[in-house]
């Protein structure tokens, strides 16, 4: 069974920084786009940064090179380094899993839907304060 935790949430200040962690478990397709999002209360789900089968990363455009993605495949970890967070930034933060590739291309306007991700995890909280 899939399952997908996330850690490293938590609260900074302006300009501070966090990385968040997703333990990936029991997930084996060759085929894979391995992300992050985001969500706040009354907000779609959007996109933060994706990294696909095929070694390609694609963030979003509120990203501005922020944020680095990494996966490691040996420990089947995904993680999310965040710099220069702003209070805009403040979410609960979700690793999510799906079987295609992020996009045709790399891209820093990333914008994937929601629906090719049929995993998920719990969601960890990052606040940023002014």
């Amino acid at each position: 069974q899939v399952q997908l935790v996330e850690s490293g949430g938590g609260s900074v200040q302006t300009g501070g920084s966090l990385r968040l962690s997703c333990a990936i478990h029991e997930y084996t397709e060759s085929t894979y786009c391995m992300a992050w999002f985001r969500q706040v209360p009354g907000k779609e789900r959007e996109g933060v940064a994706g990294i696909d089968s095929r070694g390609r990363i694609n963030y979003a455009a509120f990203v501005k090179g922020r944020f680095t993605i990494s996966k490691d495949n040996s420990a089947n970890t995904l993680d999310l380094q965040m710099n220069g967070l702003a209070p805009e930034d403040t979410a609960m933060y979700y690793c999510a899993a799906g079987r295609v590739v992020c996009a045709a291309r790399e891209t820093e306007y990333w914008r994937p839907l929601v629906k090719h991700f049929p995993y998920w995890g719990q969601g960890t909280q990052v606040t940023v304060s002014s």
